[in-house]
Parts: C-alpha cells; structure tokens; sequence
C-alpha cells in the first residue's frame, strides 16, 4: 500500500480543520454554555450536538464490534462516498476502479468531483474477477470500489477475490457492506486491523429500519478515519438522529427478528417469482430484494406503477437487461405484488 500521505490529496493532508466551540473544551467538565452563539432555550435542541457523536460510537463499537476511533459517522453512507473523492482523489488527474453494474453514487460522486470513472464488468453471475480489476488500474488509481452483497445484483461476491484485491491494490479499496445483515458470509469489518487500506460502509438504512433516519459509517484505520474527520462539516450528524440511533441500537434484538421475518419472506418469495410465467431468471441473492429477468420490463413496471405498486426498472443498467429489483416487504405488500402479477397479462 502507499502511505497515507501519498494517497491523500496534497491540500486536504496540509488542511487545518474548523475547530468547534464543542472541539475547543473537549475533554473538561462545562456546564455553563456562552461559546457558540447559542440560544439559552428549549434545550436540548438549542446546543450543537456532538462533532464527533462519541456516545452514539460507544454503542455502535459494541453492537458492530469495530473500535470507536475506527468509525465515522455521516449523513447516510453518501457523505463517506463523497467524502472518499473529496479526501483522496484530484480532479482531472486521478481515477478510480468499480465493479459493474452497482451503486450508481459511486459514478455520481466521481462525476461530481471531477474524477475519471472506470467500471469493470462482472462475470457470469455477477461475479468479481480480481485480475480484470486490477488490470484496470493505473498509476493514478486511487480507489477500487466494491459492494456486497451488490446493488442491484444481491449476491455475495467471492470472498476470496476480495482479498486479492486488498492484498495487491496499493491504493484504498471500499468495500459497501449496506446489505450484509441479510447475508452469511463474514463482513469485512471485523478484518479492518488486518487491511489498513480498507474502507468498509454500512448503513441504518436496511437491516436497521431508519432510511428516514439518514446514518451512515464507515469503518477504517484511525488515520483514514482522522482524513475523514478534518473535511466533514462540523456538525453533519444532528442530534434527533444520534438520539434515534442510541435508541434502536439498545433494542439490537428488535432487529435481528426483522431479518429473520425479510429472510422467511425472502424465501417464500423466491418461490412465488420464480415459477411466473414472464420470469425468466431469478438470481440469487444474500440481500433484502432479488433481481428478475422478465419477458419485458418497461411494461411489467408501467403495469405495477399503475396499480401504485412500485418496484424498481434495472433494464437500462449494465448486465441487466430486462431486469426488475424487487425489494422484499412486509407480508401484506409481498402479497398484493404476486396478486398483481399474477393477474399481468401481458
């Protein structure tokens, strides 16, 4: 791996962070508040919450077994995506590597950011094949992107390719691990102290039931984590967010039977779906939604849109032609989709 200073842009590494008046007395008992132009009323929403959400980490430390000084917080696991150009990449200059089809913020941001964007398709299966990544690579390659389970294709990639590309990349690779609570295969953030150019996402949004809540991590080595910390916004994480989180985080068990309650479905879905007669393919999948190649999908789209039954159209993406993503809901709303389309007679 190339050193940290190498891989960081040469004005974020020099940058002095804005220090927040909660930064300035860090670490010293206070009670009376006059630094930060607040109102002195309706507290608790009158003070600025935490910069750095240290309780909120304390809990999350416990529940995802990653050390607090190893964990960022941000407004969805978008701002870490962002974050990762703002931090690593130089506009015009660098590029970087991704898988093909997936997340489509990953090409949004690197469009944004002025940063050459190279996809690499996957293999039969949607499977990563590690040389075809790497051989994408140049000098000027920052950052290998990675999801898995992947988005829009919920399966697993190879574990073992993963590595490969840890282990031979001497940029960062961010590997997107939103969906990983519906899967078994062992989550790269428990492996985090054995790659120190890893940066690992995940999210409130799926497992956790809090999309509106808008909580993102990232998971790292200290130093990147520190990168991170110097260019986000003072306060990006407010605080009604960081109380909900606190909240859901102390009911862990509440949410492992969600999963269990999305996997039952999942599998009663897959049943259901795969014996339609427009199907013709359902892939596997380790996420909460499955991918369907269908007969024709703009018109199974428009037929469910106008029953105000919405799924998502994939067909425009790479490898995905024909292609309907169909998240698994609750028991009632998985049952009003198969009646819909049972009833399709197109």
């Amino acid at each position: 791996m190339k050193s940290l200073q190498e891989l960081t842009r040469p004005n974020i590494w020099a940058l002095k962070p804005y220090s927040s008046a909660r930064d300035e007395y860090s670490g010293k008992e206070a009670h009376v508040f006059l630094d930060a132009n607040e109102n002195p009323y309706n507290g608790p929403y009158n003070r600025y919450p935490d910069p750095l959400q240290r309780e909120l980490k304390s809990v999350i430390e416990k529940v995802k077994g990653v050390f607090a000084q190893c964990i960022f917080l941000g407004n969805g696991s978008d701002e870490a995506i962002d974050l990762v150009y703002r931090c690593f990449t130089e506009p015009g200059k660098d590029n970087v590597v991704a898988i093909e089809p997936t997340y489509g913020m990953y090409k949004v941001c690197a469009d944004i950011n002025g940063v050459e964007y190279r996809p690499v398709e996957l293999e039969e299966g949607f499977q990563l094949n590690a040389d075809k990544l790497l051989a994408a690579c140049d000098e000027n390659t920052k950052v290998i992107w990675i999801c898995s389970p992947n988005n829009p294709s919920g399966n697993d990639l190879s574990r073992t390719e993963m590595e490969r590309v840890l282990k031979e990349f001497d940029g960062l690779v961010v590997i997107d691990e939103a969906y990983s609570d519906f899967s078994k295969q062992k989550p790269f953030r428990e492996d985090i102290a054995e790659y120190p150019n890893i940066i690992v996402l995940n999210t409130m949004s799926k497992a956790w039931g809090a999309a509106a809540m808008r909580l993102g991590m990232a998971f790292a080595h200290p130093d990147i984590i520190g990168i991170f910390n110097k260019v986000k916004y003072p306060y990006n994480v407010n605080l009604l967010t960081q109380e909900k989180a606190l909240s859901l985080l102390s009911d862990h068990y509440q949410v492992e039977e969600w999963v269990k309650i999305i996997l039952h479905e999942r599998a009663k879905m897959k049943e259901a779906l795969q014996v339609l007669p427009f199907c013709v393919e359902l892939y596997p999948t380790n996420a909460n939604f499955f991918l369907m190649k269908v007969t024709d999908a703009q018109a199974i789209y428009d037929y469910l849109v106008g029953l105000g039954v919405i799924v998502r159209n994939r067909h425009k993406i790479t490898l995905c032609n024909n292609c309907l993503r169909i998240t698994i809901g609750s028991k009632s709303e998985n049952e009003e989709l198969l009646k819909a389309l049972r009833n399709y007679e197109g």
